[in-house]
């Protein structure tokens, strides 16, 4: 039957309702800004209690074996992760970078920062590590074309600053010349650890390449289980639990976490975002190890996350 005026006009000022099964693009958008910024604290605060517990280990268990231990039980949570979510493996070029950064980064970065921490206080080994986010933004300007926004390059240059001033006058006193080379190779493992996945994840899920990077790691870090089996036997309880929960928390967890951040984020902005781990740094180890900070350890800390907040503005679209 054809349409009469009168119909016409009435659906002409019928009101239109979006349908409910579609959110608005928006709100979709601003959720997933907020599990990212959610998922970026945890980790932040985890690896910022790596430092601590590290140096809380002490010498009950040696370098090699709390990375290997470490590893071990990090790869063994995150496996049975991926048995219950059956995640798609990487393949090809994609497996060959997952197993590239997961010797730079679950196997050599965690062995050195462990050496290093035998020469630094948790502080000082926190400091030299954060290093790293400003080679990444960098490399990630250079070599993986995200450019330098303003925001960033500001973002960075407050952080770093912050930095400078808590490795100068806050926590961090005791230190020597071994503890400050291996706290710089293990800032550039890390930030070459970065570059590596953010190009694998561009193929693989978060999930493989996190356990199979881990599990390359711990593979590699093998040639020390005789003396691991030793030391752990002989370590007190303790000691025992602070690399189970380095394995489980720092390594599974937060690995997890920010795989999952970085493929959603450019990689210059998130690594920017650990720079605030130094400042959570000085918090723990005075909650914890009975640390006081000094007032310029305090002033560093608050800069770090003041340019933290200004780098991560770099992320956010412009509206028109």
């Amino acid at each position: 039957m054809p349409r009469t005026t009168r119909d016409t006009d009435e659906l002409r000022s019928a009101p239109i309702h979006p349908s409910p099964e579609l959110p608005a693009a928006g709100a979709t958008a601003t959720t997933v800004r907020w599990k990212v910024l959610t998922a970026m604290i945890v980790v932040l605060v985890l690896w910022a209690s790596a430092f601590i517990a590290i140096r809380f280990v002490g010498d009950a268990i040696s370098p090699g074996p709390l990375a290997l231990g470490r590893q071990l039980v990090g790869a063994a949570a995150l496996v049975a992760v991926a048995l219950i979510r059956r995640p798609p493996l990487p393949r090809g070029r994609t497996l060959a970078l997952v197993a590239v950064y997961g010797v730079l980064w679950f196997a050599g970065y965690t062995l050195v920062l462990n050496l290093a921490e035998r020469h630094l206080d948790a502080g000082t080994a926190a400091m030299l590590v954060n290093i790293a986010p400003l080679l990444v933004a960098v490399a990630a300007g250079v070599f993986l074309k995200e450019g330098f926004p303003r925001s960033l390059v500001v973002g960075l240059l407050v952080a770093f600053a912050g930095v400078v001033i808590i490795a100068t006058g806050g926590v961090g006193a005791h230190a020597d010349a071994l503890g400050i080379v291996l706290g710089v190779l293990a800032a550039v493992l890390y930030a070459l650890g970065v570059l590596v996945q953010k190009v694998a994840l561009r193929e693989a899920d978060a999930l493989s390449a996190t356990w199979v990077g881990c599990a390359i790691g711990a593979a590699v870090l093998l040639p020390f289980l005789p003396q691991t089996i030793v030391e752990v036997g002989a370590a007190p309880a303790p000691a025992v639990w602070a690399m189970v929960y380095l394995g489980i928390f720092p390594t599974a967890v937060a690995f997890l976490l920010w795989a999952y951040v970085l493929k959603r984020s450019p990689a210059g902005v998130t690594a920017s975002a650990t720079l605030a781990v130094p400042a959570i740094v000085v918090l723990l180890s005075w909650m914890l190890l009975g640390e006081l900070p000094t007032v310029l350890g305090m002033v560093g800390g608050a800069l770090c996350l003041i340019g933290v907040a200004l780098s991560r503005r770099a992320s956010r679209p412009r509206r028109s």
